[in-house]
Parts: C-alpha cells; sequence; structure tokens
C-alpha cells in the first residue's frame, strides 16, 4: 500500500470560502432592501446581515494579510482589474437605488452592502487565482529572444 501523492499546491484558510458566505449574506439584505423600493425597507435583518458579512470580510482580511509565502504579485494583479469591474457593477445599483428615491438609513445600508459586494468578490477572483499561481514567479512571461 503506498502513501497518498502530496499535492504540488498549498493549502491555504478557507478565505474564498467566508467571503463567499458573506456575499451570500449582503446578497440576501440587498434583496430584502429591493423587495420593499419604493417604500421603506424594515432595517432590522438587512442591517444584522450586513453587521455579520463585514466581520466576516474583516476577519478574512486579517487571515489574508498573515499569509507567507503567497503569490502576492498575482493576486494583486488580478485584485486590481476585478476591483475596477465590481466598482462600476456597484455604482450602476447605487444609482438603481438613488434613482428609486431610496433615502436617509435605508440608502446607508444599501450603500454599505454594495461596499462589501464591490470588495468581496475581487478578494474571491484574486484569492482563488493566487492560491494556485506560482509564488513568487514573474505574471507576466518572460519572452525568448
Amino acid at each position: 500500500m503506498s502513501a497518498p501523492a502530496e499535492s504540488k499546491y498549498a493549502t491555504y484558510p478557507p478565505i474564498a470560502e467566508t467571503a463567499v458566505v458573506a456575499l451570500a449574506l449582503v446578497i440576501i439584505g440587498g434583496v430584502i432592501m429591493a423587495s420593499y423600493v419604493p417604500r421603506r425597507p424594515p432595517l432590522l435583518a438587512p442591517t444584522a446581515l450586513l453587521v455579520v458579512s463585514g466581520a466576516l470580510m474583516l476577519g478574512n482580511v486579517v487571515v489574508l494579510a498573515r499569509l507567507r509565502d503567497f503569490a502576492w504579485s498575482t493576486f494583486f494583479l488580478v485584485a486590481r482589474y476585478a476591483l475596477i469591474a465590481y466598482v462600476i457593477s456597484a455604482g450602476m445599483i447605487e444609482w438603481a437605488f438613488v434613482k428609486d428615491h431610496t433615502r436617509g438609513a435605508p440608502l446607508v445600508v444599501v450603500t454599505l452592502m454594495l461596499v462589501i459586494f464591490a470588495t468581496d468578490v475581487p478578494l474571491i477572483i484574486a484569492f482563488t487565482v493566487a492560491r494556485y499561481a506560482t509564488r513568487g514567479a514573474k505574471t507576466v512571461p518572460a519572452t525568448a529572444s
């Protein structure tokens, strides 16, 4: 009987899984908020979901920042472009809520949910790409000359 083969990939804490849970919570909160437009929504459940999601996101950033021997150049390269795309998406969603006359505390809750959405998805994408990248490798392949 032979020993199981070792994986060539390092193991990391469940950063992507935790980020997906945080994303799901803000999406549920956003659906609750959107279902009441243009009326004033109850804020207890969406705010609770927002707080839990924010705590998960903050914990994720702390765990991610403590990683050593990680493909950080790949992570930041992917995160940069994903962040641009998701900030634009979040801005368009925010515009729809403003256009539908969402004001005051509901708009603040929606805005904070969109901030988590716009930062969480790029984190998931960048972490997923970087975890399988070669650590310390250049992100742009060298050309043969």
